[in-house]
């Protein structure tokens, strides 16, 4: 993985949407059934929308009928980070972007074989860059 990439949040305010910085610096959640990349199925990777760390292969998508786009592994296991989350009264695993430490979702252990896994991920944390096209990160 490329080196961390790190912001102000006045920087990070100026570079994401106002929806991408709710959610990947404030941790927040997109409505279910919102998300740009639920029943998409175009072969490619899905990077960090705030930094472009490669995360997920298309192939590991799967449709889990929660209302967000779930993964059965990252793309690499550096490619994210994982912290206890305790919000709202939950004990939840958080899933953070490796690179920039973007909130992306949560990672659950009900999801299908072989890794029992299911990364729910919030599609506005996220842009997919389609197969055979350059993953470009991105730099200060």
């Amino acid at each position: 993985m490329a080196d961390k990439f790190i912001l102000s949040d006045e920087e990070w305010s100026k570079r994401l949407t106002s929806e991408e910085y709710q959610v990947l610096r404030h941790h927040g959640t997109e409505r279910p059934g919102s998300g740009c990349f639920l029943g998409t199925k175009t072969p490619g990777t899905y990077v960090c929308a705030g930094c472009g760390n490669p995360l997920f292969k298309a192939g590991e998508k799967f449709e889990s009928g929660t209302g967000w786009p779930s993964f059965t592994k990252p793309l690499q296991a550096d490619a994210v980070t994982e912290y206890q989350d305790r919000s709202y009264g939950m004990l939840r695993t958080e899933v953070r972007c490796g690179r920039c430490d973007g909130h992306l979702g949560h990672v659950f252990p009900d999801g299908p074989p072989p890794t029992g896994l299911r990364y729910c991920m919030n599609s506005v944390a996220m842009k997919h860059v389609p197969e055979g096209q350059p993953i470009q990160l991105v730099t200060k």
